[in-house]
């Protein structure tokens, strides 16, 4: 086939274009497109190449009716301009992406069910051959179609999730913060209504119990920096407060900033991390310890997920867990620290210069 033999059509390519230019039927396009293994290979590239001459693009909607797959998973967001949610729907478009697969995203901005059954609805309107929802806490999705819940899964259901350990995370954090030799260690809090939250506070308090140290009361945060300021005001206050464990990084902001005005040095008087890890978190002054999450992990397991289950045409009630990793950075230098700066206590070990210490937990 050569250039010469390829004459535009007035209108957009169609399948019988191709089909004509390529010298098949129209069937043999279909097959070419949907069941490529079931066309002898001459034939298969003489359709590619006019597909590839026309700059023919099918048509999803018709691919669908042929196959019974639209290549699209659809996504109910919520939170979507926060950290945590932006980062796990950028994941799954990756992942998707690399699966052959379109993402579209329908967000909600309350939790009630009205809300969330609206964005199911618009989506199954767009026959997508599969549900995820990225939400703060387990929602029922219709059994009839492939689902999966990203973080706000509850391992106890039969619901399909992929999440990061927020428990061993926060235990990470605080078992740290012990490690430097404080008595205790302080909490801000996220959303309430988060299960995130709850099982950060979980992880945060069992370290404790642990360690026998007292467990002071969480102060409560909404994952802004703002609560964080506010909360951070208040921890100054308290000579007591000299480890922070805060639930996410934005909020852990907002405390360093509390601290820095009430002339409270970090490491120096008060340790603090945060969690999730944000790109900026290397660059503050002082740089953030935090908790990391593996966000691009999560949307490669979660993806794999719900194409098994497309696949099967059947769920499986599995709860997969991604392991999170605590990055040690200035804000809790050991050598700094109130807790190593006495005389009779020896530091914890960190990295030299300024290559951050990590640690992983096991199970």
């Amino acid at each position: 086939m050569v250039a010469s033999e390829v004459e535009s059509p007035a209108h957009p390519p169609v399948m019988t274009d191709v089909a004509r230019l390529a010298r098949v039927s129209h069937q043999t396009v279909s097959r070419v497109l949907n069941q490529p293994q079931g066309v002898r290979p001459a034939t298969r590239e003489r359709v590619l190449a006019a597909i590839d001459a026309l700059g023919y693009r099918p048509n999803s909607a018709a691919r669908a009716l042929v196959t019974g797959r639209s290549l699209t998973i659809g996504v109910v967001s919520y939170g979507g301009t926060l950290y945590g949610p932006a980062s796990s729907i950028d994941s799954i478009e990756k992942a998707a992406a690399e699966a052959g697969y379109f993402v579209s995203i329908a967000a909600i901005h309350d939790l009630g069910h009205r809300a969330l059954g609206k964005a199911v609805d618009r989506l199954r309107a767009q026959a997508v051959d599969g549900i995820m929802a990225v939400t703060p806490f387990p929602l029922s999705l219709p059994e009839n179609i492939p689902a999966v819940m990203l973080h706000g899964g509850d391992p106890k259901s039969r619901m399909p999730s992929v999440s990061v350990d927020q428990e061993l995370g926060a235990r990470l954090a605080t078992e740290h913060l012990l490690g430097l030799g404080h008595r205790s260690v302080w909490h801000v809090a996220g959303h309430e209504k988060w299960s995130e939250a709850h099982r950060r506070i979980a992880g945060w308090k069992a370290a404790l119990a642990d360690a026998a140290a007292d467990a002071p009361p969480p102060l409560q945060g909404d994952w802004s920096a703002q609560s964080g300021y506010e909360a951070g005001l208040r921890l100054a206050r308290e000579p007591a407060a000299t480890a922070i464990f805060v639930a996410n990084d934005h909020m852990a902001l907002g405390v360093l900033r509390a601290l820095e005005e009430a002339g409270r040095r970090v490491p120096g008087d008060v340790c603090v991390v945060g969690f999730d890890n944000i790109p900026e978190a290397g660059f503050l002054t002082p740089s953030l310890s935090t908790v990391r999450q593996d966000f691009p992990e999560v949307g490669r397991r979660s993806v794999a997920l719900i194409l098994d289950q497309i696949d099967k045409g059947a769920r499986e009630p599995i709860s997969v867990s991604v392991e999170p990793e605590l990055i040690i950075r200035e804000s809790s230098s050991p050598g700094d620290s109130p807790a190593t700066s006495s005389p009779g206590n020896s530091p914890a070990t960190s990295s030299p210069g300024n290559s951050p210490a990590t640690s992983r937990g096991s199970r």
